[in-house]
């Protein structure tokens, strides 16, 4: 089901002809920020892959991806993206991209199963990343030197965009914290997983949790992870599991947590199978994608995605998604929105 935020007495900081020339700045400003921070080369990527590779980023591992068939490849059907996890691994060893280097893409993805709302589209555009790796490297130490680079790039571009237009006021902190999802279950016994995320952040601001998709204390996992991606059961120097994890935000509009972007350390052979034997999933490694990461003709890898409307959104002040996008959306929603001063696009 949709659901909708509506903050009291919400006026948008931007008109919606300054809000598109911010969203350009935004997204060009950010680009070439991460791009030189990580040593990142653009590529071209697919909207849409074949069906029966395992190339398909399969997310949580239950939404259902818009297929259709290829009427001059006798129907062979085809998936729009969910997104680009495993489609940039093989690029990286197709370019021959060499440690310490990496590529970025515009993913542009369609997920029909979405709930859609302030924070959720069924159109999902997102800077997608990945970047070469040694075998020393796959250490939470490195995980969390990439993530405060990644930080630091959000927050050089909301100075920038503070800087441009001064009506917007920079609100995110200096630094963020990192705690595990069990350390923040433990930490937060009586509240749900996103309960906790909204707790931890409004205390810090900004926070990365990791190991999401691993089991916690209480046999549960903090939230869903497909398991041929992201590494979320190797055990790291914190002596808990999980290479990966989210980078979120407190956001004071909505007055709630907000996810910025979803990365980790990149599945290796001995992951690979742990994880698909433990969550049922072996018959995977018959798969054009699993096959290549097994006989090992795939680079080790960090990656991931972040939201490009999404990051249009908290540095403009904006309440709902939509007004840094173009999307579907109920028409009793764009209505509720219209009267609430949120202005979809």
């Amino acid at each position: 089901m949709s659901y909708l935020i509506k903050p009291e007495n919400y006026k948008a900081v931007l008109d919606l002809q300054q809000t598109e020339l911010a969203i350009k700045k935004i997204k060009d400003f950010f680009l070439s920020s991460i791009s030189t921070e990580l040593r990142l080369r653009r590529v071209t990527a697919p909207l849409f892959v074949l069906k029966g590779l395992g190339m398909n980023d399969d997310l949580n591992g239950v939404e259902r991806p818009v297929t259709f068939p290829i009427k001059d490849m006798q129907d062979a059907k085809a998936e729009v993206v969910h997104s680009l996890a495993k489609w940039k691994r093989v690029t990286l060893a197709e370019y021959e991209v060499q440690p310490g280097y990496g590529i970025i893409t515009d993913m542009n993805a369609v997920r029909a199963d979405e709930e859609m709302g302030n924070l959720h589209s069924l159109y999902v555009d997102q800077w997608d990343w990945e970047r070469v790796v040694t075998p020393e490297q796959r250490t939470l130490k490195y995980l969390k030197k990439i993530v405060y680079r990644i930080y630091s790039a959000i927050l050089r571009t909301e100075f920038f965009i503070c800087e441009t237009y001064p009506q917007l006021k920079p609100y995110l902190p200096e630094e963020i914290h990192f705690i595990h999802a069990e350390e923040l279950r433990q930490k937060y016994p009586n509240l749900t997983a996103k309960e906790r995320e909204d707790a931890i952040c409004k205390e810090y601001g900004a926070v990365f949790i990791i190991g999401i998709g691993c089991k916690l204390g209480d046999g549960k996992e903090h939230d869903l992870r497909a398991p041929d991606y992201d590494d979320y059961s190797t055990i790291a120097e914190n002596g808990l599991p999980g290479l990966n994890g989210d980078l979120m935000i407190w956001y004071p509009v909505l007055n709630r947590a907000v996810e910025l972007s979803s990365m980790g350390i990149r599945v290796d052979k001995a992951a690979l199978e742990k994880q698909l034997k433990e969550s049922g999933k072996e018959d995977r490694k018959e798969l054009y994608f699993h096959k290549r990461l097994l006989e090992g003709s795939l680079p080790l890898s960090v990656g991931g995605g972040i939201g490009q409307s999404r990051l249009c959104m908290v540095l403009l002040h904006k309440a709902h998604v939509g007004e840094t996008q173009s999307s579907i959306w109920p028409e009793a929603m764009r209505k509720e929105c219209q009267e609430a001063g949120m202005t979809l696009i």
